[in-house]
This record gives structure tokens, C-alpha cells and sequence, in this order.
């Protein structure tokens, strides 16, 4: 592990402040971040991946209506206590492990107007020189935490995203690299275009969600005009970067699934109680009764 990047970035920027409509009705109610896979909300994934990958600090970027994304990692006293009398030991430690090793607080984002915007809301709270940029939606089973291997590709000066090779017909779904490879899973970006159709898209390497930021990216996204979706696109920001040849592209190793829609729910959670010896037989039994 090349200890001098990891100890360069301390922090993670979560955006968590969009609305979830797919997932409606349950998220007029319920943040979709806080939807269950298995019996863990999907944004722990995330947060677990980043202190995994060194990450000592965390920072939610949300909206005034997602206040329980908080409170799940804040102590809970009375529910200790609880568990506790009970002689509930093992569902005690499990509770008590939420959120331990790093420091997680929140920013404001008062309208979700883009990705590019979430992590400029960020811009008040990160100190950090460099810092990573996790979608919670995007949730990687991975033998070496995603964002780890990005922060181990990393460069002083540059950004780092991960691609992913996706089939041609789901270039619009994704901002889209092309460049030159400098190993077989690095690429020195020189393109980026953020959602193409699959006619104008520069290559079928497309960035998922995670990134490692320079603190430059404020200054540019300030600059950023609406993009894609009349929103402030962090692709495009990164652009800029690729233009100056300071964006490199990270082939990862693992499993990455989409849980922000439905049927890349569904997989995930089936994934990940398959990987649970105590629930996988009675998963299949219950999957060869249907």
C-alpha cells in the first residue's frame, strides 16, 4: 500500500442530497440512502469503504429533509442501554460500530442542483490539499477498498476517477473518457463528456462513483456553467483538469452495483445476503419456492 497517498487524503464528500424519486413512495418518507441492504443502509457502504481505504473524516453533503442520514451515526444512549439490560451483546457491538474510526458531519446543500454542485457545497468544510468524492449509490464489494485503489493511483496535482467499461448502448448514462493508457488499467484522460449518445461518445469508459479531487476543483467549478440536465456537472469541471493532462482514469477491481434503481437494489441485496452464511441457504430456498 503506498502509505504516502493514503495519509494524503483524509477526507470523503458523500452528495446526499438528492430526492430519490425512483424509489418513490417509500422516499418521500425514508432517505434513499437509508434503504437496507440486507440489514445495513446502503450510504454505510460507503462510509465503511472509505475508513477501510484510511479516510479519518466524512463529510454528508445533504438537504434539510434527510436529518436521520445523521443521526444514524450519532450515539444512541438509550437504545445502548436497551441492548445492554437485555444481554443483547452481539446486536450491542454491531451498534456501536456505526461510524467508528472516523469523524462524520454534515453540509447543506439547500437545492440539488448537480453533482458539480454538491461538492462545491462542500467547499467550506474540506481543508484538505486533496480529497475523495464517493457516490453512495454506487456500491462496490471489492477485495481492496474502490477509493483505495484510487487515492494508490493518485498524483500530487491531479484528479483520479474510476471507469468502468460499460456496453456502448449505456454511454448516456455516464460521463465518458478517452486518453492514453499508461498501464492497462490507468488512463491519462484527455476527454470527457459527460452523458454522450453512444454515436458521439468517445470511448465506453465511463466514470463511476468515485473520485479523487484536488482542492483546484472548487475554484473551476465556481466557473462551471450548467451542464447536462441544466445542472453543474462535475464532469465537466474535470475536463478542464483533463485539458491540463492532470486527470487520470482508474480501471478498479470489484463488483460495483447501482443501487439507485430498483433492479440494481434488488441485485445488491441479493448479493450481499448470499454472502452472509447464516442467510444464503435460506435465501436459495426461498429463491427456488419462487
Amino acid at each position: 500500500m503506498p502509505t504516502s497517498s493514503r495519509s494524503a487524503v483524509r477526507t470523503a464528500v458523500l452528495p446526499v442530497a438528492g430526492l430519490g424519486t425512483r424509489f418513490l413512495p417509500v422516499t418521500k418518507a425514508v432517505p434513499k440512502e437509508m434503504l437496507p441492504l440486507v440489514d445495513r443502509p446502503c450510504i454505510d457502504y460507503a462510509v465503511a469503504e472509505a475508513v477501510a481505504a484510511g479516510i479519518e473524516r466524512v463529510v454528508l453533503v445533504t438537504s434539510p429533509a434527510k436529518a436521520s442520514l445523521a443521526r444514524y451515526y450519532e450515539p444512541d444512549p438509550d437504545l445502548e442501554a436497551h441492548l445492554r439490560a437485555h444481554g443483547k451483546d452481539e446486536l450491542l457491538a454491531r451498534v456501536q460500530a456505526i461510524g467508528r474510526g472516523v469523524q462524520v458531519e454534515t453540509v447543506i446543500q439547500q437545492q440539488a442542483l448537480g453533482l458539480g454542485h454538491a461538492v462545491l457545497t462542500a467547499r467550506k468544510v474540506v481543508d484538505d490539499e486533496v480529497f475523495a468524492v464517493l457516490l453512495a449509490d454506487d456500491v462496490v464489494d471489492a477485495a481492496e477498498p474502490a477509493i483505495g485503489q484510487l487515492i494508490d493511483a493518485w498524483q500530487p496535482g491531479h484528479a483520479v476517477v474510476a471507469l468502468m467499461e460499460v456496453p456502448a448502448e449505456e454511454t448516456r448514462r455516464y460521463g465518458v473518457c478517452a486518453g492514453l493508457w499508461r498501464e492497462p488499467d490507468l488512463m491519462e484522460v484527455h476527454a470527457m463528456v459527460e452523458k454522450p449518445a453512444p454515436a458521439v461518445a468517445p470511448s465506453n469508459q465511463a466514470i463511476v462513483g468515485r473520485y479523487v479531487l484536488p482542492r483546484e476543483i472548487f475554484a473551476i467549478l465556481e466557473r462551471t456553467d450548467e451542464g447536462s440536465g441544466g445542472e453543474i456537472q462535475l464532469t465537466d469541471a474535470l475536463a478542464t483538469l483533463a485539458a491540463r493532462g492532470q486527470v487520470l482514469g482508474k480501471v478498479f477491481e470489484g463488483r460495483r452495483f447501482d443501487t439507485g434503481n430498483v433492479l440494481g437494489f434488488l441485485e445488491a441485496t441479493l448479493h450481499y445476503t448470499r454472502k452472509r452464511p447464516e442467510l444464503r441457504a435460506g435465501l436459495d430456498e426461498i429463491l427456488d419456492r419462487l
